[in-house]
């Protein structure tokens, strides 16, 4: 597989805060990626790296294979998209004519415009200023003008944060699509259903560092305590190791017909989280 995003031992320093002690990893193209961790631990200050925003005190970052900072260049811009938390819309304009705008810097045809907005679900409103616009709304929008290039390379930071179930579940087919089409995608929530329903893979940051990484089935089989419950007619629940010794218990309960349900305790992402950090995924 290609390589879009290398990073290798990245450090970033505000004075004499450390926002990233050593952080490595690698995303292939094709990928979505998860980049999961509390507020303050880094994720953003990783992004901006990444999208040439700012320069990194140490190590390397290489994004479709050029480092990083080159992202700025002009020829480069038009390869990746981005959503952040600042908007940059022009309050006064609708928000077709702020998506116009936006196709005309990047040469774009007028039926950009329309499948962006299709995406996002919001052709119907588009003559609306932005001004007039809820929090979710104007996230949609900036959602919309992210893709509309189809960029080989979208940064997505807490895409759906302000949206309610109808359009979270609209987005999340259009992201899937998306992918599908070869857009490789770079995300950051702390909606941990989110993270499971969209990524291939998932990085948890704390403290600067990652403190482990892969698929949500690698880390939950890696992180689980290996037991399973069982609930009996009776209403009692028992926790039993999945181990040999304790297959007597379940033999008798099964021979006697008592069992109601079974089931393994894998731990949740959320699970997961809480135990390497010890923190709320806030």
């Amino acid at each position: 597989m290609t390589s879009v995003i290398e990073v290798q031992h990245l450090k970033k320093s505000f004075q004499s805060e450390n926002a990233l002690e050593d952080v490595s990893f690698t995303i292939e193209k094709g990928e979505i990626f998860g980049f999961l961790g509390p507020s303050g631990s880094g994720k953003t200050t990783t992004i901006k790296i990444l999208t040439a925003q700012l320069e990194e005190t140490g190590g390397s970052a290489y994004v479709l294979g050029k480092p990083a900072k080159e992202m700025k260049k002009s020829s480069n811009r038009n390869r990746f998209g981005i959503l952040t938390d600042n908007s940059g819309l022009y309050t006064r304009l609708s928000i077709e004519e702020n998506l116009l705008l936006y196709s005309k810097l990047y040469s774009l045809p007028t039926s950009a415009v329309k499948e962006a907005l299709d995406f996002v679900n919001l052709y119907s409103e588009r003559k609306k200023k932005v001004s007039q616009l809820s929090k979710g709304m104007i996230q949609r929008v900036t959602l919309a003008r992210s893709i509309m290039h189809k960029p080989e390379l979208l940064f997505l930071d807490e895409p759906t944060s302000a949206l309610d179930p109808v359009n979270t579940t609209h987005i999340y087919n259009g992201l899937r699509k998306l992918n599908e089409a070869g857009t490789t995608i770079f995300l950051t929530t702390h909606d941990m259903s989110e993270a499971e329903s969209l990524c291939d893979r998932i990085a948890f940051l704390h403290n600067g560092r990652i403190k482990a990484i892969g698929t949500p089935q690698e880390l939950k089989k890696r992180f689980s305590n290996d037991t399973i419950t069982v609930e009996l007619k009776d209403g009692s629940s028992h926790y039993i190791e999945n181990r040999t010794h304790e297959a007597n218990k379940l033999y008798e309960w099964m021979k006697n017909e008592q069992i109601e349900k079974i089931y393994t305790n894998e731990p949740t992402l959320g699970d997961i989280f809480m135990q390497l950090t010890g923190s709320d995924l806030i």
